[in-house]
């Protein structure tokens, strides 16, 4: 389900309001996330590179995160985040594009290819990334959800958590309006999706008379809402 409209989101730091862009400029002195990463360097233990991303909907302006992620960790755990958050709904394949080379999984099957002008997502992002970099994302090679990666910043430092990648913001979502009445629409029909001129978004009670009801899927903070099997939840995986 697409929507051109720039949306807002809040720093998980501080709470502050702003645009994806403005949230871009605002993580890097944000005072409450330089504690955190004060408090993070003041541990034992190696410093690493780690990285500012910015994920967006590569379509949309509605849909979009920051995160921050270690350079230790690998394509795979970051194909793992996305597909948790936004994307996961049948197995499908996956891929990055960086230059020449398509890292993929072959995730049906537990297994990886590498050979030619493809490779493993088994490989550590502190030797690919760069800032600056802008990196199209495919998950399912039939119905398509296309993102886009770009590397906002980097910083050498100890992590701020456990886990491989830190959400530090994301779009506030918001429902889109039923097609029917003013409602917020909760439902979106992936039949009359397609179908030019007809409405796709249904409040919860005009969801009940609509009469492609075992069509009818839940509208979540994804950008793959209405596309194959997709229900959510949506949601960050720690």
């Amino acid at each position: 389900m697409s929507n051109s409209k720039q949306t807002s989101g809040a720093c998980v730091y501080c709470g502050r309001e702003m645009t994806r862009g403005g949230l871009a400029r605002h993580l890097r002195a944000c005072a409450q996330r330089q504690q955190a990463i004060a408090t993070a360097n003041a541990q034992r233990g190696s410093d690493q590179t780690l990285y500012h991303l910015q994920v967006q909907d590569a379509w949309s302006g509605a849909f979009w995160l920051h995160l921050e992620m270690r350079g230790n960790a690998t394509l795979k755990d970051l194909d793992f985040y996305l597909r948790e958050i936004w994307l996961e709904c049948c197995g499908h394949l996956s891929a990055f594009e960086i230059g020449p080379v398509s890292y993929t999984q072959i995730s049906s099957y537990g297994m990886d290819i590498s050979y030619g002008q493809e490779k493993s997502m088994n490989v550590r992002v502190h030797r690919l990334f760069r800032p600056g970099m802008e990196i199209p994302y495919e998950y399912d090679f039939g119905t398509t959800s296309e993102l886009l990666i770009k590397v906002v910043d980097q910083r050498q430092g100890k992590p701020t958590t456990e886990n491989p990648i830190v959400l530090m913001a994301r779009n506030t979502f918001q429902s889109p309006k039923c097609g029917i009445c003013e409602n917020p629409g909760e439902w979106v029909c992936a039949e009359c999706l397609w179908d030019n001129g007809a409405p796709d978004v249904f409040c919860a009670a005009h969801a009940e008379t609509h009469e492609h009801e075992e069509m009818l899927m839940p509208i979540v903070n994804s950008p793959r809402t209405g596309m194959c099997g997709y229900t959510g939840p949506a949601e960050p995986p720690y």
